[in-house]
């Protein structure tokens, strides 16, 4: 079978554990579900010894499914949900609380507060993303601030903080190691962008002590191995880190400047490679890492669709149009157009680039013969237009072109909505072999630092595009389409 390596694909509702091998092939991945936590309205936790209890479950599952035994496992790389926030001791790794997850809205009123001290503009230009109680610094300032003891034992060094990457290493070196990666750290509102460090200044602001902060590090590189686990054995090296999405652009090799990813789950996630260049939105994104291997730094524009598979399920649960996600290709299919009908799906708002909270979902152009087979077909869409919107938005900031986009997630297996995507950005759109591409980028830094792959070259040659989308649509009907959403998007 030859050197295997493990990613950990560690995500807000289960864990992905999955196996490849030196061809970039995967040879088995297994999810384990873990249950969500509602405290209160808004509220969202995860317990930690859940998500261990999920690694440990879905490592063995893999295994098993691979028919390999844990000592041809040759490196373990992680990814994860990127700003779920955690706290725990450095002896004996007992959390103190439940971590608060990425989408736990808790510290909105210590972020409004903050902007009304006139901080907004030092935190954006500082970390590149907008104050928001999304990131994982203030959900630290919260734990620190409302576990009894918790501030005065972590400037004592006591205590660990970290993003779920940091909680798997320590577990997984039984303590040995407390760092994360640039991609991850670009997360927390606590790094600087240009320096890669820990910035003195946001730490002052969000009172957060630096002896709790985890060493930030390459995403390639050997942060530990393996130690006292009963699911593999010791002296495995873990040497990839990166955030989700991070990973996904890695995994889908968009290792250039311009080249751009779209991983389209709950909601879609758009990704440009920016190479060395870091790029000041001035259209509403994000600027984040991407990641660092060796002491090349490549940073990346991200925009968030709040809303895409999710529309999906409203269709399915809230209507009962149809009876499984997986329908509503063929029901969409089975109209030539939605007949005018423009759905946007603004179910929690607009995010990138318009990021309006207060719009709301709507639907626009219903006739007496509108049916259900348009409503889905507008649904998918509705998903494509916003991702549209995103890709134009990073055309913008960057000034250039954009050549193709790639493509992975659990709707980019459906084919009309992918056509239709190619149609809207006249650019070519490559759908990949292998369409687990945030385990794969994973899997890929570790690799590298093991020595599995050379280099990216090495890796480019073994990545291979499962189907291509091209253009199909007359410009007159792309200009009439984007201008029933430019209107419908204006009533939302």
């Amino acid at each position: 079978m030859g050197p295997l390596i493990l990613a950990i694909d560690q995500g807000t509702t289960g864990t992905n554990v999955a196996l490849y091998d030196q061809d970039c092939r995967l040879r088995a991945i297994v999810k384990t579900e873990f249950r969500q936590i509602f405290p209160q309205p808004g509220w969202v936790e995860h317990d930690l010894d859940d998500i261990w209890a999920s690694v440990e479950a879905s490592i063995r599952g893999a295994l098993e499914r691979a028919g390999a035994r844990g000592d041809e496992v040759r490196a373990i790389g992680i990814t994860n949900q990127r700003e779920t926030t955690a706290l725990w001791e450095r002896q004996g790794g007992r959390p103190l609380h439940h971590a608060i997850v990425w989408q736990c809205r808790r510290t909105a009123p210590q972020c409004q507060a903050l902007k009304e001290a006139g901080h907004e503009a030092l935190f954006r230009e500082r970390t590149g993303l907008v104050l928001d109680a999304y990131f994982s610094g203030t959900k630290l300032a919260w734990l620190l601030e409302h576990v009894p003891q918790a501030r005065r034992r972590a400037e004592r060094g006591e205590l660990a903080f970290g993003t779920i990457d940091t909680y798997l290493v320590h577990r997984l070196t039984a303590g040995q190691a407390h760092v994360t990666d640039v991609s991850n750290a670009s997360r927390t509102l606590l790094m600087n962008l240009e320096t890669l460090a820990w910035d003195d200044e946001l730490l002052r602001l969000l009172r957060v002590p630096r002896e709790v902060l985890p060493a930030i590090r390459p995403s390639s590189e050997v942060y530990g191995t393996t130690r006292g686990l009963g699911v593999l054995p010791d002296g495995i090296p873990i040497c990839g880190l990166a955030g989700d999405q991070q990973a996904a652009l890695f995994g889908q090799a968009c290792f250039d400047p311009g080249q751009v990813k779209c991983t389209y789950g709950t909601g879609a996630f758009v990704l440009m490679n920016t190479g060395r260049r870091l790029v000041r939105s001035t259209q509403g994104l994000l600027t984040t890492v991407g990641w660092k291997v060796g002491d090349e730094v490549v940073y990346a524009l991200e925009g968030s669709v709040f809303i895409a598979g999710a529309a999906v399920q409203w269709l399915r649960d809230g209507l009962g149009v149809i009876r499984s996600s997986a329908d509503v290709e063929a029901l969409a299919a089975s109209v030539p157009s939605s007949d005018g009908v423009v759905f946007v799906p603004a179910l929690v708002g607009l995010g990138a680039p318009r990021w309006n909270p207060d719009a709301r979902g709507t639907i626009v152009g219903l006739t007496r013969g509108t049916t259900a087979a348009h409503l889905a077909r507008a649904t998918l869409e509705g998903i494509a237009f916003q991702v549209r919107d995103v890709v134009v938005a990073m055309r913008q900031d960057l000034g250039a072109p954009l050549g193709f986009l790639r493509v992975d997630g659990g709707a980019s297996q459906n084919d009309l909505l992918v056509q239709f995507q190619s149609d809207l950005l006249e650019v070519e759109i490559h759908r990949p072999r292998i369409t687990e591409t945030t385990s794969l980028g994973a899997a890929l830094l570790a690799g590298l630092a093991a020595g599995v792959w050379r280099d990216r070259e090495d890796i480019r040659r073994r990545w291979a595009i499962e189907k291509t989308f091209r253009p199909a649509m007359a410009p007159e009907v792309c200009r009439a389409h984007l201008a029933r959403w430019e209107a419908a998007v204006a009533k939302a």
